[in-house]
């Protein structure tokens, strides 16, 4: 099967674009880094060009509605015009749990997300959408970017977080499936509030800076319930523990809303 990744060179999509190919299918990496730009089009016709599935993992680095908003409207208007030219069979996003809460929750950029998914289930193509929640990855840049005077005040919120390469895994399933024409959902198998994660993050690094869950505290600008990030019963749940994936630390990367990095 020939796959195009959108945002191929990421922490998601270069691990994607890993397993899809030791799967057996052609993938083209897709990105601005291998010159292609889906917000601009550039590129696009050539990278779509005889691609059976497109994924796009790709992201917005703003994260405030209007300019979240006009990459995605952008980007996606493209994918899915470009996708149609070329006869893809079936166009894969990734996106986040609770996205229709976190939307109503006045987070701007999760408003941005929604009207993705809304462009993408509109637009009459075969489709699936990937809900995933927060990553592993990217717990010590909220810890860290949640700092104030030494303590880390953060959303007084549950997380069930799941490994890069566990998000990578399950986007490559749906992909190489049939479209789902609507979403699955993928989670970690452990819940946490986020102050206890932060905690241990900050544990591992031998940092005794004091965590506290702030009851009016927003999660990349949106103020949630508790349970607001969390998925629902039947989400499929991933095997990598939070202590497992410690143990084989990977690199930190810089953080991006709900698990989502700038790729």
């Amino acid at each position: 099967m020939r796959i195009t990744v959108i945002g191929g060179t990421g922490l998601i999509g270069a691990r994607l674009v890993r397993a899809l190919r030791a799967g057996g299918h052609e993938v083209w990496a897709a990105s601005r880094a291998t010159g292609v730009n889906s917000y601009t089009g550039e590129g696009l016709e050539e990278a779509l060009s005889g691609a059976e599935v497109v994924v796009d993992v790709s992201n917005s680095s703003y994260t405030d509605e209007a300019a979240a908003s006009e990459f995605f409207y952008g980007s996606t208007t493209n994918l899915l015009g470009y996708g149609a030219a070329a006869g893809v069979g079936h166009h894969v996003a990734l996106s986040v749990v609770g996205t229709d809460r976190l939307a109503r929750a006045e987070g701007g950029y999760f408003v941005a997300k929604q009207q993705q998914e809304r462009l993408i289930a509109a637009s009459g193509l075969p489709y699936s959408v990937v809900h995933a929640t927060q990553f592993f990855e990217f717990i010590r840049s909220i810890t860290d970017h949640a700092m104030r005077g030494g303590v880390a005040r953060v959303a007084e919120v549950q997380v069930q977080p799941m490994a890069a390469d566990d998000v990578a895994d399950a986007v490559a399933r749906i992909a190489v499936g049939e479209p789902l024409f609507g979403m699955a959902e993928f989670a970690g198998p452990e819940v946490f509030g986020l102050d206890e994660i932060a905690v241990m993050d900050l544990r591992s690094r031998r940092d005794d800076r004091d965590v506290v869950p702030d009851p009016l505290g927003t999660y990349f600008g949106a103020r949630l319930g508790r349970g607001d990030l969390l998925p629902g019963s039947m989400a499929s749940i991933a095997p990598t523990r939070y202590r497992e994936w410690r143990i084989r630390r990977p690199a930190a990367v810089t953080a991006g809303p709900a698990g989502l990095s700038s790729l």
